[in-house]
């Protein structure tokens, strides 16, 4: 179960609780649960605030209705363990799931990993283009005038920073913060530093990820998904997050979230990339297929998000 997968999960629990009676018959059913990583020291994985939002429309207490949510979680497939804090939050241990599994899954969605089953200023139009296409993406918008997932047209036609700085690097500094926040456009936009620059950085570490695949057909290997340890840990973290990133991304309007999980993912496949390809004397082992495989995942990921953003993904920098 990924933790977009949570999120609608817990919503058809609390339907359930209602239409059980297990809630009181006016209590609203929210549309989305938003559930969170837990901060350092927290309980479980995963948490969620939402008991205390239907509390107010039901007349009961939080930590009532955390405990019949819990109730209707208990034995549902994927979840290990749902544990009630504070006032009624509730928190999650997600049912263990391997590096292998998850990167299968990437490799079968492609760019459309994370997805859901099934004119004005600028700025404006670059971040609205990107919104909707975040939105198809879960299944609340038409894919009919959003142009594929290639560069936004608009964007490329446009003069002033689009001229100075790119279209794709002028699109990242518009996406990279909130609409009312002033997007910042700077000469550092066309460094070639993964240190100075995240756009970038973003873009080298997919790039890094298709060089690690011809350097190991160079070497005679191919990728196969397996176990990769605790070394991968943050790749895979980053893999597990990117369905809910793209969720909330849709829910909030905030296509800086793509953003800044772009580059969350992008820093550990850097850090990673070191431990992929054998050293020296060494021969390749399925250890080394495994993290070929994750890496691989990671630049699928990282491609599939630019995209979202109407930016290009180019195999080499």
């Amino acid at each position: 179960m990924t933790p977009a997968d949570l999120s609608r999960t817990v919503v058809r629990a609390v339907r359930r609780a209602v239409e059980e009676g297990g809630l009181p018959a006016g209590t609203g059913v929210p549309e989305r649960v938003v559930v969170d990583r837990t901060r350092p020291g927290g309980v479980g994985e995963y948490a969620t605030a939402v008991a205390f939002q239907i509390a107010k429309r039901a007349g009961t207490a939080p930590a009532e209705v955390a405990r019949v949510i819990a109730g209707m979680l208990a034995g549902v497939p994927g979840i290990e363990r749902v544990e009630i804090t504070g006032a009624g939050f509730l928190n999650f241990v997600l049912a263990e799931r391997s590096a292998a599994e998850l990167v299968r899954e990437v490799r079968e969605r492609g760019a459309r990993y994370g997805f859901a089953s099934p004119d004005g200023e600028l700025r404006a139009r670059v971040v609205g283009d990107a919104v909707r296409r975040i939105l198809w993406s879960q299944g609340q918008e038409s894919q009919e005038g959003l142009g594929g997932l290639s560069v936004a047209p608009l964007a490329r036609r446009d003069r002033g920073v689009v001229a100075l700085y790119g279209a794709d690097a002028a699109a990242w500094a518009m996406l990279a913060v909130a609409p009312p926040e002033t997007a910042v456009f700077s000469p550092r936009l066309l460094l070639q530093d993964e240190a100075a620059n995240e756009f970038f950085r973003v873009r080298y570490a997919h790039a890094r990820s298709r060089a690690l695949t011809a350097n190991a057909a160079q070497l005679g290997f191919l990728a196969e998904p397996g176990p990769v340890g605790g070394e991968g840990g943050a790749v895979v973290r980053g893999l597990l997050d990117h369905p809910l990133v793209l969720e909330a991304a849709a829910h909030h309007r905030a296509p800086e979230r793509v953003v800044r999980h772009l580059v969350e993912l992008a820093d550990a496949l850097l850090d990673f990339q070191y431990r992929v390809l054998p050293k020296g004397d060494e021969k390749p082992s399925a250890a080394h297929r495994a993290r070929l495989a994750l890496a691989e995942a990671a630049g699928t990921v990282l491609a599939g998000g630019l995209a979202l953003l109407g930016i290009d993904a180019p195999d080499c920098l």
